[in-house]
């Protein structure tokens, strides 16, 4: 079953190497500098929960009551409430950008005190303030929970499911104001690589030059590439950004090997090398075996049946040839290799962890 799993996973990885080379759009391997989202967060309240809400113990649920009361002309004496179809929750969002005002966004809402369930509950008119304090959307609606809690009356059995605490509101928020980003007002473009590397920076700057026909792209750093706006495309910055985000690039990687030993997963790149190195690989096994044989007594003489015991040990070694890899062996090479031991995923990462303390493997091992 292992050698079966292990040969399908390397076979599998064999095939989808040469892939992991080709060419991508600029747009999978970069963003555009100042185009992004922005996390917004809020306070409120739940209701109309089924006696599933904050306890009396949770005093800032009361206060939030006792506030949202007084604003609509109700004035009432805290020390006298006691509820328990109200919850106070943390309302969080992220505005895309170029969002406008009358749009809408998810919202996540998340309980702060002591509350059972949220399932069935309501949120009242929330507003979600950005980092800089200013009210960027006004969230409100009843909350969709993907679990539930249940539990009988007096204590004693409960049953729950997922996290019926946390919960959503599809488009339960309304952008009420706006992130302006003026694109056209710039003459440059910096595109931010998501994952840094000198050899694909280069290839991205080199790779626009080539088709704006000249020197407009520079990789200062190896997380960036600026690029300067065409005349021909200056004011139509939306339509630039178009045609440089669809060039594609092959980008590089570090060479890597990805273990889980907790699954036995192996995940190997294609540039893994490995210097000449020897590996064996076999298992001894110990048996034991206890025979107990009873001894009766002889006929008209005095005495009881004996037991005696005989114990049988057989060790037995399994006979595995010593695989030599060679300078340079790619992936194919290691993965051929290890399935002529026979080794099994587990056995292949302890493997491949000897074979990295040798100083032979030349790649990054991570351990998930």
């Amino acid at each position: 079953m292992y050698l079966r799993l292990s040969t399908a996973l390397f076979c599998l990885l064999c095939c989808l190497g040469p892939s992991l080379a080709e060419a991508a759009r600029i747009k999978d391997l970069a963003d555009v500098r100042g185009v992004r989202p922005n996390q917004l967060i809020g306070y409120g309240v739940v209701i109309g929960l089924n006696g599933s809400g904050d306890s009396d113990k949770t005093r800032f649920t009361l206060q939030s009551v006792v506030s949202m009361l007084s604003r609509m002309g109700i004035r009432v004496d805290q020390r006298g409430l006691k509820l328990k179809n109200v919850a106070a929750v943390v309302v969080t969002a992220e505005l895309p950008a170029f969002s406008r005002a009358g749009n809408t966004i998810d919202v996540t809402v998340s309980s702060v005190g002591d509350a059972k369930s949220l399932t069935g509950g309501t949120l009242v008119v929330t507003p979600l303030r950005g980092h800089d304090g200013e009210i960027y959307a006004m969230a409100q609606g009843p909350v969709s929970v993907g679990g539930f809690s249940v539990a009988a009356d007096g204590g004693g059995a409960s049953e729950t499911k997922n996290h019926p605490t946390v919960a959503r509101i599809p488009d339960g928020a309304i952008v009420e104001r706006e992130v302006r980003v003026d694109l056209n007002a710039r003459d440059n473009l910096t595109l931010q690589l998501r994952d840094a590397d000198f050899t694909t920076a280069a290839r991205m700057a080199k790779t626009i030059n080539m088709n704006l026909g000249g020197e407009f792209a520079d990789s200062p750093d190896p997380g960036s590439i600026v690029v300067q706006v065409p005349p021909p495309w200056v004011g139509r910055m939306v339509d630039f950004i178009s045609v440089v985000e669809r060039l594609e690039v092959t980008p590089d990687a570090v060479a890597r090997v990805i273990v889980n030993e907790r699954t036995g997963t192996i995940i190997m790149g294609q540039d893994v090398r490995l210097a000449p190195v020897a590996v064996a690989h076999g298992n001894l096994t110990v048996s034991i075996k206890k025979t107990e044989e009873a001894t009766p007594a002889g006929p008209l003489t005095p005495g009881d049946t004996t037991v005696t015991t005989e114990e049988n040990v057989d060790v037995e070694e399994e006979k595995v040839p010593l695989v030599e890899m060679a300078e340079g062996a790619s992936l194919a090479d290691v993965v051929e290799s290890l399935n002529k031991l026979g080794a099994t995923p587990r056995d292949i990462i302890t493997i491949l962890q000897a074979i990295k303390r040798a100083g032979a493997l030349r790649a990054d091992v991570e351990v998930m």
